[in-house]
């Protein structure tokens, strides 16, 4: 009986307990319902509530002449709330709309896209995607035309999440120049240079957490605008940086080279007009823009025999040297301490004068000639090339210069042959545009500026920054110096290793390289070829730079791969630089004595002369003729040209170019009165049949 009651009131207090435990558990679910309520609904608000960074629209990119080369472009997310729609609407738009966001963006049917709205509009579902494809604004208008989308956001529901988009409208062209910024803000090129004025200022909205950890923009009054970024204007002449990729990719391809690059600079401003960089890769069989050379720390290398333009500099500057003075270079090989070094030429050159010498490249003669003025004291050698601007980085516009690296007596790898090897362009580093800053110097009258890719920073017409041509040495060398290395610079296309780009219309003063690479820190017999210089030699307006890394045939030197490129683009740049031409080559008297009698067909030109009384000789059997000026008296010249060549029409009459031009299968445009001042295509190219070519006609007074 004891056992029975214990048994029953252990069952009742249980019972009792349950009882408890359950009104406890009703009554905080009442007083969380409706006391706490608005307190708990506040704070599931907070934790399902986000700011969020709102992207601002990235500056645009400009070439010279205000084309567009890179540019922000909206791109849209199309997204959904099913909820908004009245019944009406909705029941009168789902099947077409369905219908068409099947048609427009696949990936589900008709029957599918319905079933997913009808269900997401029954779950009371306020935000689904119906399509993960980026529209542009084109498709953004005519999705805004379907039905239930067309009420807009607040009536039919639909929302656009707006995605900008790097383009750029060259694709290809200056790609690695312009560069770009990624997601972690890493990044190469004008983009990531100058990331800071074209990024702007991001902006913040308020965004609720909803089904399936999706977030939703809150439009409210604590949104922050984003600021959109500044545009920028650069020096690159977008035409210029075709002609000198094209180049320089058919080079490359046809030598199978690694790399190359080509900077083509403006020599009195500093300007940057065309920077191409092109890599080989491997997967693709295709050259294309991986890293700029140029500039950047990779492209820092032993120039070579461009560097000798700045040993001669300093032979001038500290001694009496001069460019008829001999020097003998031997059978070829000379040993200076422990080593030997050759001459390009089986058997050398024997004496040859200072001007043959840095015509024909010989190493030996330029190491000899610097190892005797200053194998005493190689700290004069080291502080003329400090003076010539040559130890310290540029200051170029672009992050990731790479630093100069050259010699000090004091460093401990400094050695006997460290000076002649070095006065020859080895046992240095310099970057293709460090090498060109130096040439353009040499073009400007010994004014050296830093190179400059970056006009200005602006937002619509308003001016933000400026950046204007500055000066890094004012004088390099001396005047007379100057005069003596721009003849060597001209000697090595009239006579020296680049006489294979001499040509009969401008004089183009420069330099070859080839330099032995080092591969496992030994010396091969692959190459770093280049050329460096500028154009015209008499009045330089432009400085080029062309770089092509080991070049594979028979073919390996600076002066047949990289030297042919550098007068294809100057070729074509002179072709289209009417201020580069002059009307007609040939020079009058100077006493203004002669009339205008430049180019034409002899006989005419003959008969003119004889019926003004004025002394004439022919001094060819050719039809076509040109007129040379001696001793106040007409010479006649050949004017033939090459079979399957543009004529240089250039000073003659309309008349004659045309029968000329014509004759070729040229389709002629012409411009003005008087005789053919400028042709748009440069004499010497090859004639495509049928292709256009417009002349500048203009009177001459002389």
């Amino acid at each position: 009986m004891n056992i029975k009651k214990s048994i029953l009131f252990r069952s009742r207090l249980a019972f009792l307990f349950v009882l408890l435990f359950a009104v406890a558990l009703i009554y905080r679910i009442v007083a969380i319902q409706f006391v706490e309520g608005e307190k708990w609904i506040q704070k599931a608000d907070q934790i399902g509530l986000k700011h969020k960074e709102l992207k601002a629209t990235r500056g645009n990119i400009y070439s010279d002449n205000g084309s567009l080369m890179a540019t922000s472009l909206p791109f849209y997310k199309v997204a959904f709330d099913p909820t908004r729609a009245s019944d009406e609407v909705y029941k009168a738009g789902i099947d077409t709309l369905s219908d068409l966001l099947s048609k427009k963006f696949g990936g589900k049917s008709a029957n599918g896209y319905r079933r997913m709205i009808n269900d997401a509009r029954k779950n009371k579902s306020q935000y689904i995607v119906l399509s993960r494809k980026l529209i542009d604004h084109l498709d953004k208008k005519e999705v805004q035309t379907w039905p239930i989308l067309k009420e807009g956001r607040m009536k039919g529901g639909v929302i656009f999440e707006k995605v900008n988009k790097r383009f750029l409208p060259f694709n290809d062209l200056a790609r690695r120049t312009i560069g770009f910024v990624n997601e972690n803000y890493n990044g190469a090129g004008l983009e990531y240079s100058f990331n800071d004025r074209l990024a702007g200022e991001n902006g913040q909205a308020l965004y609720r957490k909803i089904s399936g950890g999706r977030w939703r923009p809150v439009h409210d009054e604590s949104e922050v605008r984003p600021v959109n970024g500044f545009d920028i204007e650069t020096t690159i002449d977008i035409n210029l940086q075709d002609v000198a990729q094209s180049a320089l990719k058919s080079a490359l391809q046809s030598y199978k080279a690694d790399y190359g690059c080509a900077v083509v600079m403006e020599v009195k401003t500093g300007e940057i007009k065309a920077m191409t960089n092109l890599s080989y890769d491997e997967e693709s069989d295709y050259y294309y823009e991986n890293y700029n050379f140029a500039v950047g720390a990779q492209g820092l290398t032993e120039p070579g025999s461009t560097f000798k333009l700045a040993s001669m500099i300093a032979l001038f500057e500290e001694s009496n040297l001069d460019i008829d003075d001999k020097v003998q270079t031997g059978d070829g090989e000379y040993e200076f301490y422990d080593k030997i070094m050759r001459d390009h030429k089986p058997g050398g050159y024997g004496e040859l004068t200072v001007k043959d010498a840095f015509a024909k490249s010989s190493n030996i003669a330029i190491s000899k000639l610097v190892n005797d003025q200053f194998g005493l004291t190689p700290e004069r050698f080291i502080n003329y090339i400090k003076d010539m601007g040559l130890l310290e980085p540029l200051g170029f516009q672009m992050v990731g210069e790479g630093v100069p690296y050259i010699k000090s007596p004091d460093d401990k790898t400094w050695s006997g042959v460290t000076l002649p090897w070095m006065s020859i362009g080895y046992e240095l580093k310099l970057t293709p545009l460090h090498v060109l800053a130096f040439y353009n110097a040499v073009a400007n009258n010994g004014r050296m500026v830093r190179p400059m890719i970056v006009k200005r920073v602006f937002e619509t017409n308003r001016e933000i920054q400026t950046y204007k041509t500055e000066v890094i040495k004012k004088k390099i060398c001396s005047d007379a110096t100057l005069s003596k290395v721009r003849e060597l610079l001209v000697e090595v296309v009239e006579t020296g290793t680049a006489k294979n780009i001499k040509n009969d219309y401008y004089k183009i003063a420069g330099k070859t390289g080839t330099a032995q690479k080092v591969i496992n820190r030994k010396y091969t017999k692959k190459y770093y070829t280049s050329f460096a210089g500028f154009f015209p030699a008499e009045s330089p307006k432009y400085s080029c730079i062309v770089v092509i890394d080991k070049p594979t045939g028979g073919q390996q030197y600076g002066s047949d791969a990289a030297a042919p490129v550098f007068k294809e683009i100057a070729d074509k740049i002179y072709s289209t630089d009417l201020n580069l031409h002059k009307a007609g080559l040939e020079t009058q008297s100077s006493q203004g004595s002669f009339p205008v009698i430049k180019k034409g067909l002899g006989e005419d030109l003959k008969f003119l002369c004889n019926e003004l009384g004025i002394s004439n000789h022919m001094k060819t059997d050719d039809e076509w003729v040109k007129t040379r000026v001696n001793n106040n008296a007409v010479e006649w010249v050949s004017n033939r040209n090459a079979m399957n060549r543009v004529p240089d029409v250039r000073g003659m009459t309309l008349k004659d170019a045309m029968y000329l031009l014509e004759n070729a299968g040229l389709r002629v445009v012409y411009k003005g009165t008087g005789r053919v001042e400028t042709q748009s295509i440069v004499p010497g190219d090859k004639i495509k049949i049928g292709t256009q070519i417009f002349l500048k006609l203009k009177f001459n007074d002389t």
